[in-house]
């Protein structure tokens, strides 16, 4: 007697983002994956960080009987930070660089609902990574998107310098570029450095591609610590169907400033830019000082193998 053939199991869609969301994150077309990689909705420590991102660092407000607003909260250091409808305050037109933002923190005794608590409420609507003609994985919006709403993070390892400038310096021109350097110029003419890599351990936003015409901006947001999460608002309104671009070089407003024109070092050749849009520059963007010449480990320490 032959054995009856067992009912196939219900084929559960594919959640990029592994339930650690709001909401989950499909893959198109049905069947496809992305490569291996562990999701992570945070930035997690990585080899040379100066500080670890989960760590809470920053004091927490007095607003329990009274709304967080300028002049009474301590993590509203200028203006609002957003409106009404949670979207970020429009920097005007005149604007040549973002202000920082500072959301209330895990020790701010404010609800959850406070106005001053938008970025680390996490993805809110869904999104969808997808495979894109020329450009290989991508990432486009399933929901209208308002301007200046959130749309996600750009999570991953936060590295120190030199291993930054190592990975970069291992990648042939035909290896994706995840790596990302946010440079903020601060009091005294300071600069912060922030680099993430969402290579091996990212979120959705390591799917985003480059465009010289991006329909999202990245502003550093800080929560709990001095590590920004690096969060991305919608630069205009975005229509369901839409794929989410920004600019790699993390350019402001995606101002110019001819910061990475000629060739990486080691005479790598530029990787070439398929946004099409009518601005293109032709060749994605390049952050110069990871490419030179790493500094030789001093004696007694040991390199990565």
């Amino acid at each position: 007697m032959a054995a009856s053939e067992e009912p196939e199991a219900p084929t559960e869609p594919l959640d990029v983002a592994c339930g650690l969301e709001n909401v989950p994150v499909s893959v198109w077309p049905p069947g496809a994956r992305p490569g291996p990689f562990q999701y992570s909705p945070d930035h997690v420590a990585g080899p040379g960080a100066d500080a670890d991102p989960s760590e809470i660092t920053f004091p927490g407000c007095a607003c329990l009987a009274r709304p967080c607003v300028p002049g009474t909260c301590s993590c509203l250091r200028h203006q609002e930070n957003y409106d009404a409808d949670a979207r970020l305050r429009d920097p005007g037109p005149a604007a040549r660089c973002a202000w920082p933002v500072f959301e209330c923190n895990a020790l701010c005794p404010c609800p959850g609902h406070c106005g001053n608590r938008v970025v680390q409420r996490g993805l809110q609507r869904p999104l969808q990574v997808f495979r894109t003609d020329g450009k290989g994985w991508g990432l486009r919006t399933l929901a209208f998107i308002p301007r200046g709403r959130f749309v996600c993070e750009y999570a991953g390892e936060v590295l120190g310098f030199s291993e930054a400038q190592r990975r970069i310096q291992r990648q042939t021109e035909h290896d994706s570029n995840y790596i990302i350097a946010v440079r903020e110029h601060v009091a005294g003419g300071r600069v912060m450095e922030t680099f993430v890599d969402p290579a091996r351990v990212g979120n959705v936003g390591r799917f985003l591609n480059h465009s010289c015409e991006p329909n999202l901006l990245m502003v550093p947001v800080r929560v709990d610590s001095m590590v920004p999460r690096l969060a991305l608002f919608a630069a205009r309104d975005i229509s369901p169907g839409e794929e989410l671009s920004y600019d790699y070089s993390g350019r402001f407003l995606n101002r110019s400033d001819g910061g990475d024109e000629g060739r990486p070092g080691g005479g790598k050749p530029r990787k070439p830019c398929y946004c099409g849009s009518a601005s293109c520059a032709a060749f994605l963007p390049y952050d110069a000082s990871l490419y030179r010449t790493p500094e030789k480990p001093a004696p007694g320490q040991e390199g990565e193998v």
